[in-house]
């Protein structure tokens, strides 16, 4: 795989000279959306859908892409990423992690605060705006940070600054940790937008490492990780973030959600009628605690993989609808940094360039349905966070869309890899599917296992009801 500034190669063209294309046709593809799966033919004209129908007969500048034998999805919505940039671009920048989310299917990100300096004043919003305007391959919108000495900024957002105001309940770098009760009682109360939770408690955690550091010392087993981020830590901060959106009347989403436990503090109700939605990750759909043994703390990220038992609760909860949101948590690190002893790795995976294809491993194992991963994945976060005009294949929708190819395996290997951190959780693995194309805003962003190097996403818009 590699960055490419050719376009890359329709089966049809539009004739050369004719000006610039407008219009793209999307042929003999079988759809998925809204609950659906049918056939149909895709028009495209000047970035957005302009029909869905079958049969449709193009003129002579559009240009024609035969999908026979592929599905088309709306793309993925990730609204959980750590592009890393500014201040980390060691690890990633927005550049290098959008060219890797586009090749994975991911047309829009949000993107986290926990950046140098962290995102935490709407200045500060407004110079990553900036970032992503000229690197970013896919749409973007990123949220402010919550610590315990901005209320202002939160309290001064508009709807369309931010896509949310990120707090860290828990463990947490620099200052975006809240830890003042009165605080993050007025950052309920008060936000004007949705809030979004890392969900942990602290000092569980402070007291469980105590006790594994007096058995092991510093050598602590990558396999105490889920005991250490315990089951506990998670429900008893879940609790409090329910409890506190429930009397504030807060739009509240918990983010990775890893526990059987959590699962009792939400509602299977359609999303469009909550205002408490949850989130969970692909990695934590895919691995439980026998993975540690050979993947060591290359899986090693916070709130922790956990029990078997834990990952099939949050499958049949995304299946019954108690789970709104599928995301990766995208969070490289340079290898150096994962390959330390337990309190000395960095938490976090890579994981943007490969979500739609593992869930589609989940799909094959009989776990999820297509119609379900396309709500989980693209539906839902444009329903949640308000995304105009995006998330659905609707006539006059922007044209952001996937197709997938069921049959086509994809070996994951370091020389297709496009994160700038070099590596990937699935080195060797052999998924049993594959991304054919990805466009954004109806522009060919990934063809062929290649990346345009000539397509730049759009800044989000949202809208609440």
């Amino acid at each position: 795989m590699r960055v490419d500034t050719d376009r890359a190669p329709f089966i049809s063209m539009i004739p050369k000279g004719m000006g610039a294309v407008t219009k793209r046709l999307i042929t003999n593809v079988r759809v998925v959306n809204e609950g659906r799966i049918f056939d149909a033919d895709v028009l495209i004209v000047d970035g957005r859908i302009e029909r869905v129908e079958n049969e449709l007969f193009p003129d002579g500048r559009t240009e024609i892409l035969d999908a026979s034998g592929k599905y088309l999805i709306p793309g993925m919505i990730d609204d959980q990423v750590h592009f890393r940039e500014p201040g980390l671009i060691h690890k990633g920048d927005i550049a290098t992690e959008s060219a890797a989310a586009v090749a994975g299917g991911v047309t829009s990100y949000l993107d986290m605060p926990n950046v140098l300096p962290p995102t935490t004043t709407r200045v500060l919003l407004g110079d990553k705006y900036a970032l992503a305007a000229s690197h970013s391959r896919a749409n973007y919108s990123f949220y402010l940070g919550a610590s315990n000495d901005n209320i202002e900024q939160i309290r001064n957002l508009s709807v369309n600054e931010a896509c949310g105001i990120k707090v860290f309940m828990g463990a947490s770098t620099g200052n975006l940790l809240v830890t003042d009760p009165q605080i993050l009682e007025l950052i309920f109360a008060e936000a004007p937008i949705l809030v979004a939770t890392h969900c942990e408690d602290t000092p569980t955690i402070s007291t469980n490492e105590r006790i594994f550091r007096k058995k092991y010392g510093e050598s602590i087993p990558i396999a105490c990780h889920p005991q250490i981020r315990s089951s506990e830590a998670c429900f008893k901060s879940s609790t409090m973030a329910v409890e506190l959106a429930k009397r504030n009347g807060t739009r509240l989403h918990i983010l990775h959600l890893t526990t059987a436990k959590e699962m009792e503090l939400l509602n299977p109700l359609p999303t469009v009628e909550k205002r408490i939605t949850a989130e969970v990750c692909v990695h934590h759909l895919f691995f439980d605690q026998n993975d540690y043994r050979d993947k060591g703390t290359l899986i090693k990220c916070n709130p922790a993989i956990k029990t078997t038992h834990d990952r099939n609760a949050l499958v049949d909860a995304v299946n019954d609808g108690r789970i709104d949101v599928i995301a990766t948590d995208h969070a490289p690190h340079t290898l150096k940094e994962k390959e330390q002893t337990y309190f000395n790795a960095a938490a976090g995976l890579p994981l943007v360039q490969h979500p739609l294809l593992i869930l589609l491993e989940l799909y094959r194992w009989k776990r999820l349905s297509l119609e379900t991963i396309v709500q989980k994945v693209s539906h839902a976060p444009a329903q949640i966070f308000g995304i105009k005009e995006r998330g659905y294949i609707r006539e006059g929708y922007w044209a952001d869309l996937v197709l997938l190819d069921l049959e086509d395996h994809y070996q994951v290997e370091p020389e297709n890899i496009l994160y700038k951190c070099g590596w990937s959780p699935f080195i060797g693995y052999r998924f049993h599917s594959s991304v054919w194309a990805t466009f954004v805003n109806g522009e060919l962003a990934y063809f062929h296992k290649r990346v345009s190097d000539h397509i730049r996403g759009r800044r989000l818009e949202h809208e609440y009801e």
